[in-house]
């Protein structure tokens, strides 16, 4: 289980992939106002690659490596242009569940390749990000009341059919896909030390939403890795889905349990094994929204200039019940991610 659990990207591969795609530029990292009089830095996630959201970098990343080693696999070959590559991509589906924005990636992904998806969504997952996945060519599944349910539906789904599962999160005997979608995600964390080490002027505490856990992890591991001035890292979930803190109190993977949350995107009972593992060695520390507080955040970016969703606001949110010595000292300099858009 160690080695499942390992995580250990080549970011400067997913790096020079990206930068090879047409579609690519780093992110605009924004100054808005916070509370207490400080400034807060905001990495805007909400134009991604055209997708509304961060998780752009990390399905259509994955889709390219499983494509490519399949491929690989089948022919000896990496060469993805001859027609017979592009036959057998045309042959590959790919199944997950989803709360919205990564069934958009793995969508998108899957066409810009040429292949085909599907994706299965929770009653809970709003109508308008069914017909975004339909726009983008794939087939959607209503499956089950809420996240875990979709969760399993895809999985045995891609059991049944064969076909290849890309989720984003992780459990006990699947780890390796997921990792690669969090070495997508690495990306943002290398634009901003980029930003950062020739600014000089480095963050101070870093507010990392989480759902599963993918994208808080795959920060934190770069954070502490090559960040040349190291910040405090706030890891912050909905207070009905604190799966990640009670996996920390509890020492091991466990389910949270709670009512449905309006940060959709982050309302995830079942931590990914693998997201934990790297945010317990990372010395993080947690915070918790309640729904009024997440909204609140969300109207308060959104007028700020940033149109934005409970979910894609909650570092701010945190930001926001911060303790007031710490917001009115002259060397806070907290940095969140705006991680989707409202649309």
């Amino acid at each position: 289980m160690t080695d499942a659990l390992d995580f250990t990207p080549d970011f400067a591969a997913a790096h020079a992939y990206f930068r090879s795609h047409p579609k690519y530029t780093p992110s605009p990292l924004r100054q808005i106002k916070g509370p207490g009089g400080c400034t807060v830095l905001a990495k805007d996630e909400t134009d991604r690659m055209g997708l509304g959201a961060f998780k752009a970098l990390g399905a259509p990343y994955a889709v390219a490596r499983i494509l490519d080693d399949k491929w690989r696999a089948q022919s000896g070959t990496s060469d993805l242009n001859t027609p017979q590559a592009q036959t057998f991509i045309a042959s590959q589906t790919f199944v997950c569940a989803s709360a919205g924005n990564h069934g958009i990636g793995v969508a998108s992904g899957a066409r810009d390749a040429g292949a085909k998806a599907r994706i299965h969504l929770a009653e809970t997952v709003p109508e308008s990000f069914a017909d975004r996945l339909r726009a983008l060519g794939a087939t959607v599944v209503r499956s089950g009341p809420v996240y875990e349910d979709s969760v399993a539906a895809a999985t045995k789904d891609a059991e049944t059919s064969g076909d290849i599962l890309l989720a984003d999160g992780t459990w006990p005997g699947y780890t390796e896909i997921p990792k690669w979608v969090m070495e997508g995600y690495c990306v943002i964390a290398e634009e901003l030390r980029a930003e950062f080490q020739i600014s000089g002027a480095w963050p101070t505490h870093v507010y990392l939403q989480a759902g599963v856990g993918g994208l808080a992890a795959a920060m934190a591991h770069m954070i502490r890795l090559n960040w040349a001035v190291q910040p405090e890292l706030v890891v912050v979930e909905p207070q009905a889905a604190t799966c990640l803190q009670d996996s920390h109190r509890a020492g091991q993977p466990t389910q949270a349990t709670g009512p449905e949350s309006n940060m959709g995107r982050l309302d995830c009972k079942d931590p990914s094994i693998v997201a934990w593992a790297v945010l317990e060695r990372c010395d993080v520390r947690y915070a918790v929204l309640t729904e009024e507080e997440g909204a609140a955040a969300a109207r308060q970016v959104t007028a700020l200039g940033i149109p934005t969703t409970p979910s894609g606001a909650a570092g701010y949110g945190a930001i926001l019940h911060e303790n007031a010595a710490l917001l009115e000292s002259a060397a806070y300099r907290p940095l969140v991610i705006i991680s989707e858009t409202a649309s």
